[in-house]
């Protein structure tokens, strides 16, 4: 297994802090970030005290532009190289019919998701291109509603799109340095702390629907993680089978 270095975005909870700990778990330094320095820490502590030394929190706000170069050239000075990005910091928001999104909340979770996605991967490019052996790889975390949106969702739909058409966008550009870029789609994870939320379904009702355990989707990622260089998967959807998707609507 190929280890090195990696940066999580969004790892102070959820997805980012359970692949982070996936990762430091396999052997990876993992640079934690997110906005809030208290969660990353958090994260940290929560690894074996084998893995711990090797999680690094630095506090970064995405969707700036010199937070993010800051964030980068951290990395750098303290490891030399960066050898994977997760892309999965995400804000999001109440389900809201079109007519009703606040202009604010569109910019927000745009920022989040599609201009902090391009931010991180633009720096990474500029890490991956010219370190020695050069190349690397990025994993974006995308979303089912990219392919079948739910009623109510344009902000968070439009900016997955936004992730999708990047991943397809970085792949491409990045093979003639060796950056391999692929994303994951993840289904319904069961909640650590509360019950299930109901979700919007097709109809405009709201429903519990089947959830699946984080541990399968941070399984994937390491996966992922782990493939040699020149291997890739470009894009790979996990989900509770009995989850409605195919033909949701």
């Amino acid at each position: 297994m190929t280890v090195g270095t990696a940066v999580v975005t969004g790892a102070g909870s959820g997805v980012g802090r359970a692949c982070a700990l996936g990762l430091l778990a396999d052997g990876w330094t993992v640079v934690l970030t997110g906005r809030r320095r208290a969660p990353l820490e958090e994260t940290s502590r929560l690894a074996p005290g084998q893995d711990r030394g090797r999680a690094v929190a630095v506090g970064a706000d995405i969707t700036d532009p010199a937070a993010v170069d800051a964030l980068f050239a951290t990395v750098k000075e303290r490891f030399g190289r960066l050898d994977l990005l997760f892309n999965n910091a995400a804000d999001t928001m109440p389900y809201t019919p079109t007519e009703e999104v606040r202009i604010e909340d569109w910019n927000r979770v745009m920022a989040s998701i599609a201009t902090g996605t391009f931010l991180c991967s633009r720096a990474a490019f500029r890490m991956m291109k010219e370190q020695s052996p050069r190349g690397g790889r990025i994993i974006n975390n995308g979303a089912p509603s990219a392919q079948a949106p739910r009623p109510d969702s344009v902000a968070f739909t439009a900016a997955k799109h936004a992730v999708a058409g990047l991943t397809r966008s970085l792949s491409l550009d990045g093979r003639r340095h060796d950056i391999s870029c692929g994303q994951i789609d993840i289904g319904n994870v069961t909640p650590e702390d509360r019950p299930q939320p109901a979700v919007r379904q097709a109809d405009g009702s709201l429903r519990a629907e089947p959830t699946m355990d984080m541990r399968h989707v941070v399984d994937m990622v390491r996966a992922m993680a782990a493939l040699p260089a020149g291997v890739n998967v470009q894009s790979v959807l996990v989900m509770p089978s009995s989850m409605p998707y195919v033909g949701r609507g």
